[in-house]
C-alpha cells in the first residue's frame, strides 16, 4: 500500500470542482455515455477520500444541475441509479470521517433517494473531518431566488426588516450555511464556465480550468490545481 497522503501547507480550505467530461470520455472510446458516468463515479471516490486526507475541510462536487433533467432519459436514469449504488456503498468506500451533506432541491428525486440521503446526513452528521457536500438537482440562480423568498418571507412575519438584510444574513440561508465560501473551483474538460454552480458563494473564488475529462482525473490532476491555487495574489478587492 502507497504511503498516506501528509496533509498540504497552504491546501484551501473549500474546494469546489465541476464533475464535467464524462459523456466526451466515453465518445471518444465509442462507449455510451453511461459507461462515462460510471468510470466518473470512481474518479468522484478517488478524490474524495483525496481531499479529506490532504486537509481539505470542504469538498463540493456538482454532481446533477437542476438542467440536466434535459439530458436523455437513459442518461439521466444512469445517474440516479449510480447515486443510489454510491448511497448504500458510501460507508464502506468512503473514509468513515467524512460529513455527507446534499445540496439541492430534493423534491423531484425519488422517494428511496430523499430517504437514503437523509440517512447517509444523519449517519455522518456527528462526524470530525471534511464536509462534502453532493450538489444534486442543484443551481446557483435557484438557490438564490430560495434564500431570497425565506428572507422576504420572514420580513411578511415582521421577524426582520428590509433594511436588516446583509450579506452574512443572505448568505446564511444558503445551503451551505455556516461553511467558508469555496476558495477554488476546478473544472476539467477543458471548458471556461462555471455552469450555474455556487454562483453566490464563488465571488472571489480562484477558478483553475484543466484540459483532462472527469474520468481521468487523477490526484495528480488535483495538486497541480492546488499548487495554481498556490501561486495566486488573492487580494479580495483590495491591493
Amino acid at each position: 500500500m502507497g504511503r498516506e497522503p501528509q496533509k498540504i501547507q497552504g491546501v484551501p480550505r473549500h474546494i469546489g470542482i465541476i464533475m464535467d467530461g464524462n459523456g466526451r470520455w466515453a465518445k471518444q472510446r465509442g462507449l455510451p455515455r453511461t459507461a462515462g458516468h460510471k468510470v466518473g463515479a470512481d474518479t468522484f471516490q478517488k478524490i474524495t477520500n483525496y481531499c479529506a486526507k490532504i486537509g481539505v475541510e470542504v469538498l463540493t462536487v456538482y454532481a446533477f444541475s437542476t438542467e440536466n433533467w434535459a439530458r436523455p432519459k437513459e442518461e439521466v436514469d444512469t445517474i440516479m441509479d449510480l447515486l443510489r449504488s454510491y448511497l448504500k456503498n458510501s460507508f464502506k468506500q468512503t473514509r468513515k470521517d467524512i460529513i455527507v451533506r446534499f445540496i439541492g432541491d430534493r423534491a423531484p428525486l425519488a422517494e428511496d433517494i430523499r430517504r437514503m440521503m437523509a440517512d447517509a446526513e444523519a449517519r455522518t452528521r456527528d462526524s470530525k473531518g471534511m464536509i462534502l457536500n453532493v450538489a444534486v438537482n442543484y443551481g446557483g440562480r435557484a438557490e438564490i431566488v430560495m434564500a431570497a423568498r425565506e428572507l422576504a418571507q420572514q420580513a411578511v412575519n415582521g421577524e426582520l426588516s428590509p433594511e436588516s438584510i446583509t450579506e452574512e444574513l443572505f448568505s446564511g440561508e444558503l445551503y451551505t450555511a455556516g461553511q467558508p465560501d469555496p476558495d477554488l473551483i476546478i473544472r476539467p474538460s477543458g471548458e471556461h464556465r462555471i455552469s450555474n454552480f455556487l454562483t453566490w458563494q464563488c465571488a472571489y473564488s480562484e477558478f483553475v480550468d484543466m484540459n483532462v475529462l472527469w474520468p481521468d482525473f487523477k490526484e495528480k490532476h488535483l495538486d497541480a490545481a492546488i499548487e495554481e491555487f498556490k501561486s495566486r495574489d488573492r487580494r479580495f478587492g483590495g491591493i
